[in-house]
């Protein structure tokens, strides 16, 4: 078998009943249930969902994007081998110890194959959770040319590049384009103070004041959880992208749960622990993904200038990558996941038709 035959591509094509058009984003693929097919198995597994809650199956791709493009390398590959199944299952490890050590929920129900999650619909909290140990990337380019705020938090001056932050900075953007919110630009990604959430919660979708505390909580306890665990495998969680929503349990009750993916290597920054002492810095995530873009191409403005988007998007559709680059992340993505899990990571030779045959033979959602 082929690199290519490897890589499960396209996600967006499987035969699963569905109440919807299937979303498809940029790497993962939702298939919304029908109303009746979400009961059943709400039913027949027993979910700590609402009866009438809408499911969806969340099916994850080898794709890679970076810089808000699609990558795609020479011999016909068109994603990462092993990449979905490695995301998925370092977020499933860091779900089940939010659960264990008592966090929050998250909007996984089940998971019946390693690219396959069965999740429950929650309404999004319109913002990107980041926070930050350290100041890299984008804080460290905005830094050097004289910046001092970012989301309302003032950072002294004299730091160095990589360095440690004094204290672990939670700097939120928008998730999506937001109307009508005063000193909010209406784009996607931009810079937030927790002065804009408080004074505009609802706009966010909070549903009250008191929940800004309970997310910020959540996102601090949640990077703790996983840089503890991590450092215990010499690694050093740099900064990570967190997501929430609500949703309704099987009591009624509406809570904050943790969603989309956590401390994964697309979401984060991870830095090998050893390499930092001696003051290197060797990337165990998309960031070296990332680095490799801005070199292998002689103009890096292009990946990096938001004004130079449709610029971007040619590089990316006309240029092959070498197979070895998408190797390389490979590597590190599987390597990443057995070291977090413990486990190794079992790839398939077939995952789609895999897939298809669970959710035929044990959920009945494909005729």
């Amino acid at each position: 078998m082929s690199l290519a035959d490897q890589v499960l591509a396209v996600n967006n094509d499987l035969p699963i009943r569905t109440q919807q058009a299937v979303h498809s984003g940029k790497v993962r693929s939702v298939y919304w249930l029908t109303a009746a097919d979400s009961r059943r198995l709400i039913k027949e597994k027993g979910y700590n969902v609402a009866a009438g809650a809408p499911l969806a199956i969340m099916v994850i791709s080898d794709r890679i994007s970076a810089f808000d493009c699609i990558w795609h390398g020479e011999e016909g590959m068109q994603g990462v081998p092993g990449k979905g199944a490695a995301l998925n299952a370092i977020s499933n490890h860091w779900f089940k110890l939010f659960q264990e050590q008592g966090l929050a929920d998250s909007h996984i129900l089940d998971i019946p194959h390693p690219f396959v999650w069965i999740v429950q619909k929650a309404t999004p909290v319109k913002i990107e959770a980041i926070c930050r140990q350290y100041i890299t990337g984008s804080m460290w380019r905005s830094y050097v040319k004289g910046e001092r705020e970012f989301c309302g938090i003032r950072l002294p001056d004299g730091l160095q590049k990589d360095q440690k932050l004094p204290e672990l900075l939670m700097t939120p953007s928008t998730k999506g384009i937001l109307t009508g919110i005063p000193g909010v630009p209406e784009a996607d990604d931009v810079n937030i103070t927790r002065q804009n959430i408080e004074d505009n919660f609802a706009a966010f979708n909070f549903k009250q004041a008191g929940d800004i505390g309970q997310y910020e909580r959540l996102l601090r306890e949640g990077f703790e959880v996983i840089s503890t665990e991590l450092a215990k495998l010499n690694q050093i969680f740099v900064d990570t992208k967190f997501e929430f929503g609500y949703v309704t349990d099987a009591q009624g009750q509406e809570k904050l749960i943790y969603m989309d993916e956590v401390g994964t290597p697309d979401s984060s920054r991870i830095w090998d622990g050893a390499a930092y002492a001696q003051g290197q810095i060797i990337e165990n995530s998309k960031e070296d993904f990332r680095q490799m873009l801005l070199t292998h191409f002689p103009d890096p403005d292009i990946l990096l200038n938001k004004e130079r988007m449709l610029e971007r998007e040619a590089l990316a559709r006309d240029n092959a990558l070498p197979v070895s680059a998408l190797m390389a992340i490979s590597r590190t993505y599987i390597g990443m996941a057995e070291k977090i899990t413990g486990q190794k990571l079992v790839l398939s030779d077939n995952p789609k038709a895999d897939i298809i045959n669970i959710l035929r033979e044990q959920y009945a959602l494909i005729d």
